[in-house]
């Protein structure tokens, strides 16, 4: 069996995740994405103002379908920003919230009250839902880090309704993109939207990245400085920088169930 990449630091990961939830016990970290910028004069609420690149995020991902009434499902959800933005924003009947890391659920129930949004632990390569069970799933910035995305996209097929749309953005790096690309064709699904957001992440890290230098030096321990940098993609980064190059993008798909 091939041993991947991703296979070998989803343990690390998981309880680098961990180890943010124990840091953070004030909850000033809501969002662990990138972000994105963009010329539109978004109204953001006075909570959500702070995260607004983060949010800004959500916003171009989930904007491209109504969301209004329907039952939606955000896979890695991790301190759960996103789903609570897309809640109080987007008017679904549900958002539901799922996370491997057990911390960050826990965060979640606790920190969130918003009218029909909930939170479970689960696991994104078995997703412990009925078959047809969501209008939309929601997968930002969390694939990258999946042992079998394969696994995964079938998943996701399995818990959407006919009709129902997949909402994803994450990073490759220039040797995946056309593996990623094959994957979704792959899906069973229907490519109806793509796009290259790169420049628009940049953008955003550029104009967040001294909140992110403050949170670092807040809340992490001077040891860890230079690992929570890379993971918050701050500008003297080698993630920063791999984006700048062009070694990765960031993408965005929409996709539908036929």
């Amino acid at each position: 069996m091939k041993i991947t990449k991703a296979k070998l630091l989803n343990p690390i990961w998981k309880i680098w995740y961990s180890y943010i939830s124990n840091l953070d016990r004030k909850g000033e970290v809501t969002f662990l994405n990138y972000g994105y910028a963009d010329d539109k004069n978004i109204e953001f609420k006075k909570e959500d103002e702070i995260n607004r690149y983060s949010a800004q995020l959500y916003h171009h991902v989930v904007s491209s379908v109504k969301l209004y009434g329907l039952d939606v499902l955000e896979v890695g959800c991790g301190r759960g920003g996103g789903a609570s933005y897309v809640a109080g924003c987007f008017v679904p009947k549900s958002v539901t919230g799922l996370d491997l890391c057990k911390e960050s659920i826990n965060f979640c129930k606790k920190h969130y009250f918003v009218k029909g949004l909930s939170f479970c632990q689960g696991d994104a390569l078995n997703l412990p839902f009925a078959d047809n069970n969501f209008d939309a799933v929601v997968n930002v910035e969390s694939s990258h880090r999946y042992p079998d995305m394969e696994k995964f996209l079938k998943e996701v097929y399995r818990v959407l309704k006919t009709g129902g749309y997949f909402l994803f953005a994450d990073l490759r790096d220039e040797q995946s993109i056309g593996t990623l690309r094959e994957q979704l064709n792959n899906s069973n699904m229907k490519i109806i939207k793509e796009e290259v957001i790169t420049p628009n992440v940049l953008k955003a890290l550029e104009l967040d990245h001294k909140r992110r230098i403050g949170l670092i030096n807040k809340l992490v321990p001077k040891i860890f400085h230079s690992l929570t940098k890379e993971f918050a993609g701050t500008k003297e980064t080698g993630l920063y920088k791999s984006f700048l190059t062009k070694k990765k993008e960031y993408l965005y798909y929409v996709l539908q169930k036929d």
